[in-house]
């Protein structure tokens, strides 16, 4: 089951909708309460119903349309998380990444890579967030940042996963690799954290060893990068980060984690104001946003 939060097109107020294909069924309509998936959660947590067995009876009424609402740049991000966490060097491409910016033999992300205990490092709160389809941001006094896609988990105040959706965390590689300690400065910042599309809920049944994570990131109309990664060879599992993530530190409902990056452009790449970013995990969808120049922190996307 797949769902989406949105403005509604007439009303203006944000919507739980029920995602199908390119139809969209309210949620919200039927339960006022549910504008975000995570009172919905809690009420099929407490009837003890599973996802999957709701779905169907759950697409009633006149449905609109996820193209009209995406062309019309009024989705917000899939979940209106409290917090969002991540995880760095979890991939070994992202390990080879980040000793090539601090040139360091024997860096900290060696062994970090190795170590029992993983990085973990706060990323944004929802109103920090940029929703689909509205600009991510470039940093002013960086002069190397990339996209970072990752598949994003989101978890329960004890650790449950209750779903998964697509996140972007956009990163100074210059900031980073000049100091790891300046590592706060290069990860949060105004327009540096996207989520979305959509939000797929967890059933039990998913297997995303078998996903692939997909980058586009397109300049004048034009492909200038793309990757992907086989989440196959995400070395961590989700419940070890969330367990270090919970030790001596209390979390919502809802609090989302992102697991880290396996795609990091060459060396010689820098994000510019203009490109576009696209980030696709087929079973839950395309992420895209566009890059602008630095902007005020008043001025983040309306969410």
């Amino acid at each position: 089951m797949k769902t989406i939060r949105y403005t509604h097109p007439e009303l203006g107020t944000p919507q739980l909708g029920l995602l199908d294909g390119d139809h969209v069924y309210s949620l919200t309509e039927q339960v006022p309460t549910w504008t975000c998936p995570i009172p919905m959660w809690r009420a099929l947590q407490a009837l003890e119903i599973r996802p999957a067995a709701v779905a169907e009876r759950l697409r009633r009424g006149t449905p609109l349309s996820f193209t009209e609402l995406a062309s019309r740049r009024l989705l917000l991000p899939p979940v209106a998380t409290p917090e969002v966490w991540a995880s760095g060097v979890t991939y070994e491409r992202s390990r080879e990444a980040r000793n090539a910016e601090t040139q360091i033999k024997d860096s900290v992300y060696d062994r970090v890579y190795t170590a029992a205990r993983p990085e973990l490092f706060f990323k944004a709160t929802y109103e920090r967030l940029v929703a689909p389809g509205q600009p991510i941001s470039l940093r002013s006094d960086s002069n190397w940042m990339v996209p970072e896609p990752e598949l994003a988990i989101v978890v329960s105040a004890n650790g449950e996963l209750i779903g998964y959706t697509v996140g972007d965390d956009v990163s100074s590689r210059d900031i980073e690799g000049e100091n790891p300690l300046y590592l706060p400065q290069a990860k949060v910042f105004s327009g540096s954290c996207s989520l979305g599309p959509a939000f797929l809920w967890s059933d039990g049944e998913e297997k995303p060893e078998t996903w692939t994570i997909e980058l586009t990131i397109y300049r004048d109309d034009a492909s200038v990068f793309s990757g992907q990664v086989p989440f196959s060879q995400f070395r961590r599992s989700f419940s070890e980060l969330t367990s270090y993530l919970l030790r001596d530190n209390v979390i919502l409902d809802g609090t989302v984690l992102m697991t880290g990056t396996g795609i990091v452009p060459p060396d010689d790449f820098t994000l510019l104001a203009g490109d576009v970013v696209e980030i696709s995990i087929d079973p839950i969808g395309v992420l895209q946003n566009a890059v602008i120049s630095p902007v005020p922190a008043k001025a983040l996307a309306t969410k």
